[in-house]
């Protein structure tokens, strides 16, 4: 798709020096969240161009695609949420089975309206566009999840050797 590598450059440049100099600093980052409001940016602006939309489909398009990343992360950062809260908890020791059943039961609720929210997005945002550019949007949705996989391992990977210079843990290949 139109722009990929610029996509892949834009981010890694902002991005990852950003990230390092934050954690530098000991300043608490976002850097998911910062690096998906780049790639929502990055999207809305190649997305008439990148699907061939006209004027009037792009309009009608533009609300229901912000309305399904903005849905889509709601629902992956609650998710991680919980997660981090049932690790610190059984971390800690003070996991209890009452507390963990409570959590468990969120992350089930998550799991089950995520992919109906999900679905009902994607066939509004369907319904705006003809079968080429539905695969268009697909692909392009792909390509942008994959970068972004790409980019957060190398951000991980810069983090893990900057405390490893610091004789705080092992570099991992």
């Amino acid at each position: 798709m139109i722009g990929l590598a610029s996509l892949a450059l834009v981010l890694a440049a902002a991005a990852v020096p950003a990230f390092a100099q934050r954690a530098e600093r000991g300043a608490a980052t976002r850097p998911r969240e910062e690096l998906y409001k780049m790639v929502d940016a990055y999207i809305v602006s190649n997305l008439q161009e990148s699907l061939g939309l006209s004027d009037d489909q792009f309009v009608k398009i533009l609300p229901l695609v912000k309305r399904f990343q903005t849905e889509r992360r709601t629902f992956f950062e609650r998710r991680a949420e919980l997660l981090q809260e049932m690790r610190r908890l059984l971390e800690s020791g003070r996991a209890t089975a009452p507390k963990l059943a409570e959590l468990l039961k969120e992350l089930r609720t998550i799991e089950n309206e995520e992919p109906a929210i999900a679905r009902k997005n994607a066939d509004a945002i369907d319904a705006q566009l003809n079968t080429v550019q539905q695969a268009k949007l697909r692909i392009l949705q792909a390509q942008v999840e994959q970068k972004i996989r790409e980019l957060m391992n190398r951000v991980r990977q810069q983090s893990r050797q900057g405390r490893a210079r610091e004789g705080e843990v092992e570099p991992q290949p």
